[in-house]
């Protein structure tokens, strides 16, 4: 499993990466104010789209549906089958694309109330609109890398996306060569996401093969069964873009905030882009041939492996986030129409935010064990709840503190999702932790809290006001030394070593 999670890994952090290049030139482009708000809510829209349908979600219903059919079936009736549900889940979400075209105003004036009355709102559904191309193509690039990664093949589905941003920034640093108006800046870049998800599919069907054939739109009693478990799992799978979505509903009445929040969620994505759409890329499959094989040290070694990896990537992140949340948002963002005054207040959202980061790769840690039992039920339940207490609470501490307030409120509907799973589960079928896992996870967190403590230290260091190429080199290093000082703590801990480390990678997973 080490092996197929850093393989993702590796796919996923280069995509985030390019992500924070494109979200840096969007910064410059369009800096925080009306078009950025409105271009952004449109996007962020997009987003809960796309991740609705990916990043795990789509996975939950169709490797273990798919590996029943090959199993029981054989290979034909598994390809057969993934051909109805790529032609039936592409047709459900091109009319999707169709009805929300239509009803894009009402869309936008729901998820971002403050728009209405204002030039903000006709902005957001002008650059909706352009964007929803894209969905038409996202429906078969999901199911396409469902497949292909119940299949064993993970570095394909990993490394397509960056497709979508290097088209993106190819077109963004053209527009900022020329003189713009920041509107029809906006407008061009949201026309060319349609274009970034066409290069995408086109990767995978290229590349891919055959592994969806004859392609049929059918909504028999099987295929109504696969998707009335497909959705709520889809749904469960995207908590942290709904709770975003529940933060951006009372940001979207304050000047900025939803741009500040933005740009925070975007470094929050990072790690959590690696560590938890890895666990439900990878730990899906794992636990459902554990599962489905009754294996019960099977079970628990992937659990406890997965335990292990989420908290191991996700602390160490959180404390590092909360260190250096002011110099590493102004390295990325602090250009062209993005102020010193924008890069204080996302510094000061992220530090509220980031403490949603272990909650969110909780729940995707927890969530294949559910999903592994076709249970997508229970993380639904769990989604909708913590997107409940997420607006509760940004909308009374948003009228404390504003958008830290509105941060914060998000942080706690994501421990909300989190805390539910944990008791459901164990009530359910219990979580099994082996005795490696019970040894490490205390050393982990210990090694974590020491690194946090020497950066926090290291970091008092940084040159007061330093810009441009100093600022980059003095920040890379402190995080270069930070992730050497955990490496160090984990040794000296017992945790792993070098050699440990070096054999798992090496290690291929068993067929």
């Amino acid at each position: 499993m080490i092996r197929s999670f850093l393989t993702v890994s590796t796919g996923t952090l280069s995509s985030r990466l390019l992500g924070f290049v494109r979200d840096s030139v969007i910064a410059a482009l369009l800096g925080a104010g009306p078009v950025a708000d409105a271009f952004l809510a449109a996007f962020q829209l997009m987003n809960v789209v796309r991740r609705l349908l990916s990043e795990g979600g789509l996975n939950a219903a169709l490797v273990p549906a798919w590996l029943k059919v090959r199993d029981s079936d054989g290979e034909a009736a598994a390809r057969a089958f993934a051909g109805r549900v790529l032609g039936t889940v592409s047709a459900a979400v091109i009319a999707a694309a169709l009805v929300l075209g239509v009803l894009m105003p009402f869309v936008i004036a729901a998820i971002a109330p403050g728009f209405v009355g204002r030039e903000t709102l006709q902005f957001a559904v002008d650059d909706a609109r352009l964007m929803l191309p894209y969905l038409a193509f996202a429906g078969p690039v999901t199911v396409m890398m469902g497949l292909l990664n119940a299949q064993g093949r993970f570095a394909l589905t990993a490394f397509s996306p960056l497709l979508f941003n290097i088209a993106l920034i190819a077109v963004m640093i053209v527009l900022l060569a020329r003189q713009h108006d920041p509107a029809q800046a906006a407008r061009v870049v949201a026309a060319t996401i349609g274009i970034a998800g066409f290069l995408q599919l086109s990767m995978l069907v290229l590349r891919g093969g055959m592994v969806a054939s004859p392609l049929r739109v059918s909504f028999d009693e099987e295929m109504r069964g696969f998707l009335s478990r497909a959705v709520p799992g889809m749904v469960a799978s995207s908590a942290p873009q709904w709770l975003m979505v529940a933060g951006a509903v009372i940001a979207s009445g304050a000047p900025s905030a939803v741009s500040w929040l933005y740009f925070a969620n975007r470094l929050l994505e990072l790690p959590l882009g690696i560590v938890g759409v890895t666990m439900g890329t990878v730990l899906v499959p794992e636990m459902t041939r554990a599962v489905r094989g009754g294996d019960r040290v099977a079970i628990a070694h992937a659990e406890s492996r997965g335990l292990e990896l989420a908290v191991g990537l996700a602390f160490p992140a959180t404390l590092g986030l909360i260190v250096l949340s002011e110099p590493i948002v102004r390295l990325l963002f602090e250009h062209g129409a993005f102020t010193a005054e924008d890069t204080a207040a996302t510094a000061r959202v992220l530090i509220w935010l980031i403490l949603a980061l272990p909650a969110h790769v909780l729940v995707k840690a927890l969530s294949p064990a559910f999903f592994a039992r076709e249970d997508t039920m229970t993380p639904l339940l769990a989604t909708l709840k913590a997107v409940v207490v997420a607006i509760a609470g940004a909308f009374l501490l948003g009228r404390l503190f504003g958008a830290d307030g509105i941060a914060a409120g998000i942080a706690l509907g994501a421990w909300s999702n989190a805390l539910s799973l944990l008791r459901n589960g164990a009530a359910s079928f219990g979580f099994s932790i082996d005795a490696d896992g019970r040894r490490r996870l205390p050393r982990i967190l210990a090694a974590a809290l020491a690194m946090g403590a020497v950066l926090w230290l290291a970091a008092r260091a940084l040159p007061a006001g330093a810009h441009g190429l100093v600022q980059a080199i003095a920040l890379l290093a402190l995080i270069a030394a930070g992730i050497a000082t955990y490496g160090l703590f984990l040794q000296l801990f017992g945790v792993t070593g070098w050699r440990a480390a070096v054999n798992a990678i090496r290690q291929k997973r068993a067929a």
